[in-house]
C-alpha cells in the first residue's frame, strides 16, 4: 500500500503518489511526459504528444452531457526541484520521499511539486472516472512552466473545441484567480579579472532563510541569501581590506534565494579574528532586521583552505557595486487591487565563475509598460558597470476581465456548495492563462486550487482537507448541466 493510500479522495492521492515517483524538474519532462500519453493509451482517450512534451488528453462527453459546452482542464507537469542543504537525494532521477505531518502533506527535505501536481492528480483522476458525468473534458497538460513558459507557448491546441478553461494552479482554496502578471528573465553578465593575491582565505555562507516563490512571497519582504553577502561584504570594505574569490546562491529564476557563500581573501593588514567578529555583529544586525520574515537567518564566517585566484581589487568593486545598485523586490503595488504587487524583480541566481559574474533575475508586473520599465532599468544599471543584459522567456499577462460566465458559474456552484462566497482576485505570480488566451479564441477562464504553504522551498506541504474539498468543487462545475 501507498502512503497515501488512507487519504481522500483516494483516486486523487494515487495518481499524486505515483506522479511524485517520476522526476520532473523543468526541461526533462520526457518521463512523466510519457507516464501521461501511457495514461491515455490504456484508456483509449484521444490525445496528443508534442516534440517539447506537452500533452493534450481529451475525454469525449458522457451519456446526457453531449449538448453541453466542453470544459478545458489546465496545469503544468514540471515542478520547482528546491532541497534542503543536507539533503542527498538527486531530483533528476530520484522520486519524492512522500509523508503526512497532520492535516498537511510533505517531501523529506525537497520540494513537494504540489505546484502543480495538483493538476495532474485531479485531471487523471476526472479521466479515469467511470461513474463522472461530464462534457467533453480536454486536458492541457504544458512542460517548462517554472522556468520559461515554454510548454504553453510551443502547445498547439487546434484540435480543442472549448472555450472554458478550469487552470488548476492555484494555491489558496477559496479564491478564484481571474488575472496575472506578466513577466520574463533577464540575465546580467559582468566581465571579471582575477590576479594572484596572499592572504588568509575566508568562506562566508548566509543560510537559513526562509525563501519562496517570487511571485506569491516576493512581497513579504523575505530577504535574498545572495543579496545580504552582497551587502555585508560592501559594507565591511570600509573598515577591512579583501578581494572576492566566489559568489554564488540560489538555483532558480522565480524562487527567492534562501543560501548563498562567498569566499574573499584577506589583506595581510587585516586580522582574521577581527574580519570574523565583524561578520558574526553583521549577523546579529540582519536577525534584528529580519527576525518577523526570516527568524532562522545565518551569517557564518570561517578560514578556508583555499587557494584560488581572488578577483582583482576593481573587479571586486564592480562585482559589489552592481549588486548593490541593481532593483530588487516590490518595486510598485497595485493602483486598482488592494494589497496586489503590481511589478517585482528577484535575484534567482548569482553565479562568479573565473572570468564572469551572471546574475539571473526574474521580473513580472500586470503592466507591460511597467514591466519594460524595470527591464530599462536592469540594462542602464547593468551598463553602467561595463555588464550586458539578455532578457529572455517573456509571457504576457492575463488582463483581468469584469464579464465572465464561466467564473459567475463557478462562483454560484461554491456558493451552494460551501455556503459562502467565492473571492474572485488576480495575483502577482504567472499563470498560463494569458498565452493560452491568445491561442483559444473568446477564452473563459477561472484558476483555482487547495491550500499549499511554502511553495518552491523545502518546507512546501499541501493541506489534504483542502485538496479534497476543491476537487468535489471542481467535479460539481463538471456535472453542471447548463440551464
Amino acid at each position: 500500500m501507498g502512503v497515501l493510500s488512507n487519504l481522500e479522495p483516494k483516486e486523487v492521492f494515487a495518481f499524486f503518489e505515483e506522479i511524485s515517483q517520476i522526476p520532473r524538474p523543468s526541461h526533462q519532462e520526457e518521463k512523466i511526459s510519457k507516464y501521461l500519453q501511457h495514461f491515455a493509451e490504456e484508456r483509449g482517450l484521444e490525445h496528443y504528444r508534442d516534440e517539447k512534451y506537452n500533452v493534450i488528453i481529451i475525454k469525449e462527453a458522457s451519456e446526457g452531457y453531449e449538448a453541453e459546452a466542453p470544459i478545458i482542464l489546465q496545469g503544468h507537469m514540471d515542478m520547482v526541484t528546491e532541497k534542503a542543504a543536507d539533503c542527498q537525494k538527486d531530483m533528476t532521477k530520484e522520486g519524492l520521499d512522500l509523508y503526512v505531518d497532520g492535516d498537511w502533506l510533505r517531501a523529506k527535505g525537497t520540494t513537494l511539486g504540489a505546484d502543480d501536481g495538483v493538476a495532474l492528480a485531479y485531471a487523471l483522476a476526472l479521466l479515469d472516472s467511470p461513474t463522472l458525468k461530464h462534457p467533453r473534458l480536454e486536458f492541457i497538460c504544458t512542460v517548462s512552466e517554472e522556468t520559461d513558459m515554454g510548454g504553453a507557448h510551443a502547445v498547439d491546441v487546434s484540435m480543442l473545441k472549448g472555450n472554458r478553461m478550469l487552470n488548476l494552479d492555484s494555491d489558496e482554496e477559496g479564491i478564484a484567480l481571474a488575472g496575472c502578471a506578466g513577466g520574463g528573465d533577464a540575465d546580467i553578465t559582468l566581465p571579471v579579472r582575477r590576479a594572484a593575491v596572499r592572504g588568509e582565505h575566508i568562506r562566508l555562507a548566509a543560510t537559513g532563510l526562509t525563501g519562496g516563490h517570487s511571485g506569491m512571497e516576493i512581497g513579504k519582504g523575505r530577504a535574498s541569501a545572495a543579496l545580504l553577502l552582497a551587502r555585508v561584504l560592501t559594507g565591511l570594505r570600509e573598515d577591512y581590506a579583501f578581494r572576492l574569490v566566489s559568489l554564488e546562491g540560489g538555483a532558480k529564476y522565480n524562487a527567492i534565494t534562501r543560501e548563498a557563500s562567498a569566499e574573499v581573501v584577506l589583506a595581510d593588514s587585516v586580522s582574521t579574528s577581527a574580519f570574523r567578529e565583524a561578520v558574526k555583529a553583521e549577523e546579529a544586525v540582519l536577525r534584528r532586521e529580519y527576525a518577523a520574515t526570516d527568524p532562522s537567518l545565518s551569517l557564518t564566517a570561517a578560514i578556508a583552505d583555499s587557494e584560488a585566484a581572488a578577483l582583482t581589487e576593481e573587479s571586486t568593486k564592480q562585482v559589489l557595486g552592481l549588486m548593490e545598485a541593481l532593483p530588487y523586490g516590490v518595486q510598485r503595488m497595485s493602483a486598482d487591487i488592494d494589497g496586489l504587487v503590481e511589478t517585482s524583480v528577484n535575484l534567482g541566481i548569482t553565479k562568479l565563475e573565473a572570468d564572469k559574474l551572471t546574475l539571473s533575475y526574474s521580473v513580472r508586473s500586470s503592466i507591460a509598460t511597467a514591466f519594460q520599465a524595470v527591464i530599462d532599468k536592469l540594462e542602464l544599471v547593468s551598463s553602467c558597470f561595463g555588464a550586458t543584459a539578455l532578457v529572455h522567456s517573456t509571457y504576457p499577462a492575463w488582463e483581468y476581465v469584469r464579464e465572465s460566465a464561466f467564473r459567475d458559474e463557478a462562483a454560484a456552484i461554491y456558493r451552494e456548495l460551501f455556503g459562502k462566497e467565492l473571492s474572485v482576485q488576480a495575483i502577482h505570480a504567472g499563470l498560463e492563462c494569458g498565452i493560452l488566451s491568445g491561442k483559444i479564441k473568446d477564452l473563459d477562464a477561472v484558476s483555482i486550487g487547495p491550500d499549499m504553504k511554502d511553495i518552491h522551498t523545502p518546507e512546501e506541504r499541501l493541506n489534504i482537507p483542502s485538496t479534497k474539498r476543491v476537487y468535489d468543487f471542481v467535479v460539481k462545475i463538471i456535472e453542471h448541466k447548463s440551464k
